[in-house]
């Protein structure tokens, strides 16, 4: 396993994350308890310390799992969170980038975690709506507090995101220093702006869905039939099952699976 420093900050990071939002099956979907624990361990085992969880997670209970796979060794792993998404569908507060849901959000977080603190907190999404100035100054007392470590931002336009480091270095308060987006060999729209800018700030770029949910693998080329293609996948096109295709081409040259080199492609990107 390669380590990374997280962004301009001195975090080293495992540069292969575990993303845990399967961890739980209140979705529907997911993996048990004795599941999820079996591919913490294998990540873990392959030195990996990068776990992203979120708060809304299968209803909070990624997070109850990963306090209680990480609580034997808590200060080897590098635990990162997100607030923003609504907790309460009935109360206009339990939702959004303010002060109030980010208080509340962290503090349930923390508990969940089991921990004292959040080695790196994402803004989950910018909700258009609280100021910019509002977000900043609530996470640097949260920092000054002890609660984070570090923050990162989360499918934000570039212009906001850019926005918010420089007030944040004018005013001497903590800058962002990752950024979590969507990015495969489907989505290469964050080439435009997202990632120069990244490049720019010098924030660490932890991208998601870099399989396209399943896409890449190439399971779903093998059922010809497009009308029950399209009802298991939204993002199941032509467009995309020709990437796929090509995907799976490549495999076959090098020797490898189709998972291993759409992860590689974005691996490799600058």
């Amino acid at each position: 396993m390669n380590y990374k420093l997280l962004g301009k900050s001195g975090l080293r990071v495992s540069e292969l994350a575990l993303g845990t939002m399967t961890f739980g099956e209140e979705w529907g979907w997911g993996s048990s308890k004795e599941e999820s624990k079996k591919v913490f361990d294998a990540f873990a085992n392959a030195c990996g310390n990068f776990i992203d969880t979120a708060n809304r997670y299968t209803e909070g209970t990624s997070e109850k799992f990963v306090g209680e796979f990480i609580n034997s060794d808590r200060d080897h792993f590098v635990v990162a969170t997100k607030y923003t998404l609504y907790t309460r569908k009935d109360d206009p507060n339990f939702s959004g980038n303010h002060r109030k849901n980010m208080m509340h959000s962290l503090d349930a977080s923390l508990k969940r975690l089991k921990t004292d603190h959040i080695d790196l907190y994402w803004v989950h999404a910018w909700d258009f709506t609280t100021p910019e100035e509002e977000v900043l100054r609530a996470l640097d007392d949260m920092i000054r507090a002890g609660k984070i470590l570090y923050i990162g931002i989360s499918d934000t336009p570039a212009w906001i995101v850019s926005r918010m480091n420089t007030i944040a270095e004018l005013r001497g308060w903590t800058q962002f220093v990752a950024l979590q987006i969507k990015y495969s060999l489907l989505e290469r729209t964050v080439e435009r702006e997202l990632l120069p800018m990244a490049r720019k700030l010098d924030l660490a770029v932890t991208p998601w869905a870099v399989i396209g949910g399943g896409i890449l693998t190439g399971k779903y080329n093998k059922n010809k039939d497009e009308q029950g293609r399209a009802q298991l996948h939204k993002s199941i096109n032509k467009n995309n099952l020709d990437i796929a295709e090509e995907v799976i081409k490549v495999a076959g040259e090098v020797g490898c699976s189709p998972v291993q080199v759409a992860i590689n492609w974005v691996r490799q990107q600058p």
